[in-house]
């Protein structure tokens, strides 16, 4: 007689069950109820590798029968020899590689990698994302084997390995070994008869599912950063799954760019803002409006740059703390001016440095002249070295020199 029967409620098996009973029934309640065929039975997944694990093992089998939930969570809590109970997934993830019978495989299917592109808007506030894929997970309806019990065999080209060893001749007395996926029973070791396949997956032991995630995204994640989602890959009878990794991707944005925990916007004046003072509204990337303003006789300077703290990027894992806004200041100068107000706008200006002109001076005309003109001008000179010799400077601020034919 066992106190109560609850766990052995849950798994449908009788007090005087068998282990390989034990097994059958949470195999297949667990690939039944796991999150990823059933998103809404959470509970229920916790419920059946909470029994599964109390009632596989002996030692707590027997303080169960014994004393019921209550013993056992009361062992639990007095820091007993099971040290409490594991996650539901580490059961089921123990379970499938063989864990509980002896057969640990340290073999995991391999990591899926997905791009996530978010805006600035959404690093420097933080969002949740819904991600929709396809995945691999073990068939219920044969339970991970690939048909009927028992109908499988040993892969005679691999000899159940999965892989076939080829060599390949690259040069006389020189040979290259490698391999490759056996194609006969497509990497899995072992083959099954048409007529004894799982008609669900086809003998394939595992079926396509479209799983939906939730993925958070934190105040101040960097381009790059990568979301890891433990074992939410790919499921393999015997193989630990592997991991969905979501590399951030940050697209441009129209008026920011960002620099670490700092923000760089550019900001246009006119000239008269520039002398005479001004105040701008800035929006910031949690829609909030910002009001900067310079004091009153302040001049700011053509690609001038000023700071306003705590108004950056958030710092990932210390959203409250923030970097700078880098404000640089692009002045808008006039093309002319009428030539009245001339002398009134020199008396506020600081005047020239005095420049002695020499009586014997020329006079000469400014000619409108460009960058590009310049950089074509560079281009057309061959660099030869005959002739009379002046020399300008390229943009880099190398001197070249230009020869000149001289008439004979």
């Amino acid at each position: 007689m066992v106190y109560e029967t609850k766990f052995y409620d849950i798994l449908g098996v009788s007090p005087s069950c068998t282990p390989e009973e034990l097994k059958k029934a949470y195999r297949k309640l667990a690939l039944k109820y796991h999150p990823d065929k059933n998103p809404n039975e959470g509970e229920k997944f916790k419920q059946i590798s909470m029994a599964y694990e109390v009632l596989s093992d002996p030692e707590k089998k027997a303080i169960y029968d014994e004393g019921g939930e209550a013993a056992i969570k009361q062992g639990a809590g007095a820091g007993g020899a099971d040290g409490g109970f594991h996650s539901p997934m580490d059961i089921f993830h123990m379970f499938f590689n063989g864990g509980f019978s002896g057969r640990k495989s340290e073999r995991k299917t391999s990591n899926v990698i997905h791009t996530l592109s978010v805006t600035l808007e959404e690093l420097y506030t933080g969002t949740k994302r819904k991600l929709a894929l396809q995945k691999n997970v073990i068939c219920e309806t044969c339970e991970g084997i690939g048909g009927k019990r028992g109908a499988s065999q040993k892969c005679a080209p691999c000899r159940g390995t999965g892989v076939i060893t080829k060599v390949q001749k690259i040069a006389p007395g020189l040979v290259k070994q490698y391999e490759e996926r056996c194609r006969n029973c497509r990497g899995l070791g072992e083959t099954i008869d048409d007529k004894d396949r799982c008609k669900d997956c086809s003998g394939r032991k595992t079926v396509r599912v479209r799983k939906l995630l939730d993925v958070e995204v934190y105040p101040g994640m960097a381009d790059e950063q990568r979301i890891v989602l433990r074992g939410e890959g790919d499921q393999e009878p015997d193989c630990r799954p592997g991991d969905i990794v979501l590399v951030v991707e940050e697209k441009p944005h129209p008026t920011y760019k960002r620099s670490g925990p700092d923000l760089l916007v550019y900001l246009h004046l006119q000239i008269a803002e520039a002398l005479c003072g001004f105040r701008k509204v800035i929006k910031t990337l949690d829609a909030r409006d910002i009001v900067i303003q310079s004091c009153p006789g302040e001049v700011v300077k053509h690609m001038s740059t000023k700071c306003v703290l705590g108004e950056g990027m958030p710092v990932f894992g210390q959203p409250t703390e923030k970097g700078r806004l880098i404000i640089q200041f692009i002045v808008a100068f006039p093309d002319a001016l009428p030539p009245e107000v001339v002398p009134e706008i020199r008396k506020y200006l600081p005047g020239p440095p005095p420049e002695p002109i020499p009586e014997d001076h020329e006079t000469v005309e400014l000619m409108d002249f460009t960058m590009d003109q310049y950089q074509k001008l560079g281009e057309e000179d061959d660099g030869s070295d005959e002739g009379g010799a002046y020399s300008r400077f390229h943009p880099g601020g190398e001197r070249v020199h230009i020869q000149s034919c001289n008439s004979s």
